[in-house]
């Protein structure tokens, strides 16, 4: 064994048992190159000291940053920069943010360059190459402090619409930023070619009085027939197209794919439904999408999550350890939060799927739907 090697292992194993480990643990950062190999070790020596001693120590502070290079644009390094409180990180947060905005680790990234209040950092990116993944990173994060950065982007016609599509959707995660979008409608602000946009996304938020709201404000549009649907055994007799059924899964104002998986295509936050037509036949099919509350699959019971810092976290308990929670909101994002950080959990009476969804197409839309979901008998590999 090499004398390099030998040194990390005698500093990893007696890191959190003398003070002498600092300093023998500092020395073998900074004699030799950091080993990929052994990183994980290192960060648990380093947890296992805690944010306190390592801002106290110097040398432990050089080999953090070292931790830093290695980690860098990986899950790790923000978990990092989270866990030690590190405030000079945020470009390569947002880079990470840039990379994966639809993931855990992008909404992370963003949420600490917001909690940094980094706003001027944000807004260049909200302007560059990436302004789209930046846009729908910040919405991933559910925060309220997006409004300000996301709001003007919606009435300014020099952004391209695509932008301006994506912040409405963003906004329409935070409270706030829905609020927010509802008064742009009243006032007559919000541009007409992201109305629709804002219809779909209103109409289905959680909060009750934004949806009354906005089913005034911004009404779907109507279905072609726009008549009473039939009694569900009728609508399981009528013959769908199942072609036409997976382009009206995939339309923006149904919004399945937001929240249902079928064969690895969609966000993982409902349950995956690459094999339903094997699971329930055609009236349960009809049942689940107009009456979704009705029956409540277990584990996709949603939860309301207040925290004390006045912050709230909605969607699915997916962890429950004794020291912290995991949430996964809708976008399959994954929020994690300290047990001592929450002022109140409640396990909430309605589905996470909306109601309403038959609003939002004709008879023949609904049948065509469900004879596309009742063809989806075997999962591709």
């Amino acid at each position: 064994m090499s004398r390099g090697v030998s040194c990390w292992t005698h500093a990893v194993r007696r890191v959190w048992f003398s003070s002498l480990a600092f300093s023998t643990l500092a020395a073998c950062f900074a004699a030799e190159p950091l080993d990929p190999d052994r990183v994980a070790t290192v960060i648990e020596a380093l947890t296992r000291l805690g944010p306190e001693k390592v801002e106290a120590n110097p040398k432990l502070k050089e080999a953090l940053e070292k931790v830093l290079e290695v980690t860098r644009g990986t899950p790790q390094f923000v978990e990092l920069v989270r866990d030690f409180k590190i405030k000079n990180q945020d470009p390569a947060l947002l880079e990470i943010a840039a990379k994966n905005p639809s993931n855990s680790t992008g909404a992370e990234a963003a949420r600490l360059i917001v909690a940094n209040h980094n706003f001027e950092l944000l807004k260049t990116a909200l302007t560059g190459a990436n302004a789209v993944k930046v846009a729908e990173a910040l919405g991933n994060t559910g925060r309220k402090e997006i409004v300000p950065l996301l709001e003007p982007i919606v009435v300014d016609m020099k952004h391209d619409v695509s932008l301006r599509k994506q912040a409405v959707r963003s906004l329409a995660q935070a409270q706030e930023g829905a609020a927010a979008l509802l008064r742009l409608a009243k006032e007559q602000k919000l541009p007409d070619d992201v109305k629709l946009t804002a219809a779909s996304e209103l109409n289905n938020v959680r909060w009750a009085n934004i949806k009354t709201e906005a089913a005034r404000l911004l009404p779907l549009p109507q279905g072609r027939d726009a008549q009473p649907l039939p009694p569900i055994s009728e609508l399981a007799k009528m013959k769908g197209d199942p072609v036409k059924g997976a382009v009206i899964y995939r339309r923006d104002t149904v919004g399945c794919i937001r929240c249902h998986q079928v064969n690895g295509e969609g966000i993982d936050f409902g349950p995956n439904l690459s094999e339903i037509g094997a699971k329930l036949g055609k009236e349960a099919l009809y049942e689940a999408i107009l009456d979704p509350s009705a029956g409540i699959s277990f584990g996709y019971e949603a939860w309301q999550i207040e925290l004390k810092n006045g912050d709230e976290a909605y969607g699915l308990i997916v962890s429950d350890t004794a020291d912290e929670i995991a949430v996964k909101t809708q976008g399959g994002i994954v929020e994690r939060h300290k047990k001592s950080d929450i002022a109140k959990r409640e396990q909430q009476k309605l589905s996470i799927m909306p109601a309403g969804l038959q609003q939002t197409m004709s008879t023949q839309d609904l049948v065509d739907l469900v004879e596309y979901l009742s063809s989806l008998k075997k999962a591709v590999k």
